[in-house]
């Protein structure tokens, strides 16, 4: 199984509408959108978003299947999420192309160090406190808590966890 990384463009966007749709029914904890709203966007809003990969001071990058062409995986890095360091944000890999064996996110997670890097020493990041699964796949690449937290915005019930890296 080949996987290419690479940035997106505006010209993706029909791609990674059907990702992040994906995205949003499989763990919509993981997201401060709901697939309602996202099925609501526009092609320009789409388009948009998925132009993100062509941004200064952002970043998308997503994981290619080389067998069959579809979007198996992607981050974003963002600096406009405040707190001084990038923020790692919009993670998603396809259940199919889950698991260490398979590399993706690492794959991903090495291109958006690559790109913080550009901007600090740190990466940081806020999870759901409930997505047990992301949170052990982050310790286990080298994120800490800070114990900074905040509510999370689509249940102020519940709470986002920061943690941050050393690059």
């Amino acid at each position: 199984m080949g996987i290419t990384v690479r940035r997106t463009t505006r010209d993706d966007w029909q791609a990674m509408r059907r990702l992040r749709l994906e995205a949003l029914q499989d763990t919509p904890m993981a997201f401060t959108q709901t697939y309602e709203s996202a099925l609501a966007q526009t092609e320009a809003e789409w388009r948009a978003y998925a132009g993100r990969g062509e941004e200064k001071n952002r970043v998308f990058v997503v994981a290619v299947d080389d067998a069959t062409g579809e979007f198996v995986g992607m981050m974003g890095g963002a600096l406009d999420h405040g707190g001084g360091a990038p923020f790692l944000v919009a993670v998603f890999i396809s259940p199919s192309h889950r698991g260490s064996r398979r590399g993706v996110s690492d794959l991903l997670l090495a291109a958006i160090e690559d790109w913080a890097r550009g901007f600090s020493d740190r990466l940081q990041l806020d999870v759901h406190e409930d997505n047990v699964r992301a949170r052990k796949y982050y310790a286990s690449r080298g994120f800490v808590e800070t114990g900074h937290t905040m509510p999370y915005p689509l249940d102020r019930s519940r709470l986002e966890i920061n943690m941050v890296k050393r690059l």
